[in-house]
């Protein structure tokens, strides 16, 4: 199942290496932190069946993609960017469809409302626009999942504490994001990722661009984020996912049931019981279905 075709491709500056499967439209999967695109290794040969060219590159940061020059800040505008850089050189247009979780779904809206000749469907993954996202911010719930923003701040130490017993942290990370979900194989892929310390700071450079602790959550911040992010409706059909058991950000049904008014007609969301942050590869039957089901149904 780990065992996918590779290319490279050049967009936005750098050289990424993706997995891919299949032949047709473009079907771009991103990932986000800490993850690789191995985490699409269930829904890569579903989206080839179904008559797709998938594609699931390895992010800013993540080896093997080549390094940015900047390595210690990477803006949310940079992803977007990414996004849409990546599509345009790999064949984007209005039979594409957009995939993308955790950081690569922060992006993902932004890619769609400021390029949406680029896609014509997306699928997002655990993060809501941004109206939504920043309702959130400043909960106490909210607040004890965000630990890690600030964690990640102590710059001079975090990257060997992260590194500390065979990245750790980023196993327990998992392991609260996705309560009872065993994440060994996905461990595997991740460490190789971030293995290097130029991969590991470029991957913290997400963090360390976005929260810091001088303008996190100021107005300014938040406007600035909100022109990032798009700030408003993507005219694409969007299917929204949530997990309920998701311990990276929380949400309720009734932020879910407003997630359709930020897509196009056809757009559907869902808070899905019992799955986490990760639910791609912790019930894949389940959630490959819901999107293949949305596509056949939004065609």
């Amino acid at each position: 199942m780990s065992d996918f075709p590779r290319g490279r491709v050049a967009a936005n500056g750098i050289t990424f290496e993706y997995l891919e499967a299949g032949a047709g439209p473009l079907a771009l999967c991103m990932h986000g932190f800490p993850d690789s695109p191995f985490t699409y290794r269930h829904l890569l040969p579903e989206l080839a069946a179904a008559g797709f060219h998938a594609v699931a590159p390895f992010v800013r940061g993540f080896a093997p993609t080549e390094l940015p020059p900047l390595r210690n800040h990477v803006h949310t505008s940079v992803m977007v960017a990414d996004q849409i850089a990546l599509a345009r050189a790999l064949g984007g247009g209005r039979d594409a469809l957009l995939v993308a979780h955790d950081w690569g779904a922060v992006a993902a809206w932004g890619a769609l409302y400021q390029a949406p000749e680029l896609w014509g469907r997306a699928v997002i993954v655990n993060i809501p626009p941004f109206d939504i996202f920043g309702e959130n911010l400043g909960t106490y719930a909210q607040i004890k999942k965000s630990f890690y923003f600030w964690y990640f701040q102590m710059q001079r130490v975090i990257e060997d504490r992260i590194r500390q017993d065979d990245f750790a942290f980023i196993r327990d990370i998992w392991g609260d994001w996705s309560p009872g979900y065993q994440a060994d194989e996905d461990l595997v892929h991740i460490r190789e990722a971030l293995a290097d310390p130029d991969h590991l700071r470029a991957a913290l450079g997400y963090y360390w661009g976005q929260f810091d602790p001088t303008r996190f959550g100021s107005p300014e911040w938040a406007a600035e984020q909100a022109a990032a992010w798009g700030g408003g409706a993507v005219p694409q059909p969007v299917l929204y996912l949530h997990g309920t058991n998701d311990g990276c950000h929380g949400v309720t049904q009734e932020q879910v049931d407003r997630v359709v008014n930020y897509g196009g007609p056809g757009s559907e969301s869902e808070l899905i019981e019992g799955v986490g942050h990760f639910m791609a590869v912790e019930r894949p039957r389940e959630i490959n279905e819901r999107i293949l089901g949305w596509l056949k149904r939004s065609g």
